[in-house]
């Protein structure tokens, strides 16, 4: 095996190479399934609901000049990802890229959560990635490395938040599905490096998406909020595009079982940086 850092290609950094992306037709999953396609990658843009949205998404890809198409699944039900990675593989041929986005909150104070809202949030935000990431790892372990495309067997995505690592009351099945997502990265990272699958995490911190849309649109919310952003700006959704495309290709070749935060700072406890 060549141990020396790989030759990087002169054209674009993903052509030739497939991507599926969860929960793509709208915010941050939106965004990457768009870059991705500029980047030169085909893109399956998975939704769950919002059928003009998806077909949205697909047109706007293919006005990079590539190919892409919609498929409606849950990424919570077995029986959908698995269909899903099989019309995926049957149209576009593999696999090559997944980012693993598809998320929801539903907040409550902790006595009043119910079972329904805690089982929502974790099927979706922490099994969905198990589910999706599996059916990954096994077309990438079926393929193997092809080295005209990339220098990795596969590269996945897990999109998780700051609240992996900052605590959130008010929204503890939330941050438990996104602590969850880090140890399922970093270990199924330290298990399928070998085979050269590279698994990495994005952690957003705040993004202007409509699942957050009261914590930025007034003036008193918005200058509420950054206060926890040193930085002194709200994430777009182009700013975790940006971080995707970078990890699902060879330019991050040596990265593995990391968590990128993107995220303005806000993980620097900025409250203390006066002296607590």
């Amino acid at each position: 095996m060549n141990s020396t850092a790989p030759q990087l290609p002169a054209h674009p950094v993903l052509a030739g190479q497939k991507a599926l992306v969860t929960g793509a037709n709208s915010g941050i999953g939106r965004a990457i399934a768009v870059a991705l396609g500029a980047a030169g990658a085909d893109v399956v843009v998975n939704y769950v609901v919002g059928d003009d949205a998806a077909r949205a998404v697909v047109d706007e890809i293919r006005g990079h000049g590539v190919n892409a198409i919609a498929i409606k699944a849950d990424v919570s039900s077995e029986a959908d990802v698995e269909r899903m990675f099989a019309e995926a593989i049957r149209e576009l041929g593999t696999i090559d890229v997944l980012v693993a986005n598809a998320g929801l909150q539903r907040d409550s104070a902790f006595h009043e959560m119910t079972i329904e809202q805690w089982n929502t949030v974790l099927n979706i935000n922490l099994t969905g990635q198990f589910l999706c990431a599996r059916a990954a790892v096994r077309e990438f372990m079926r393929r193997g490395v092809v080295p005209s495309v990339s220098c990795a067997a596969g590269k996945i995505i897990c999109m998780s938040s700051v609240h992996q690592t900052i605590p959130w009351a008010g929204h503890t099945n939330y941050a438990t599905s996104k602590g969850g997502i880090k140890l399922l990265m970093e270990s199924l990272a330290q298990e399928v490096a070998p085979l050269r699958i590279r698994v990495n995490g994005i952690a957003p911190g705040a993004i202007r998406t409509p699942i957050n849309t009261s914590a930025w649109n007034t003036k008193a919310a918005y200058d509420r909020l950054m206060t926890l952003v040193p930085y002194g700006r709200i994430g777009e959704p182009e700013d975790i595009a940006r971080a995707a495309v970078w990890l699902a290709s060879d330019h991050s070749d040596y990265v593995v079982g990391t968590t990128l935060y993107v995220d303005g700072g806000m993980t620097l406890y900025p409250g203390f940086a006066t002296g607590g």
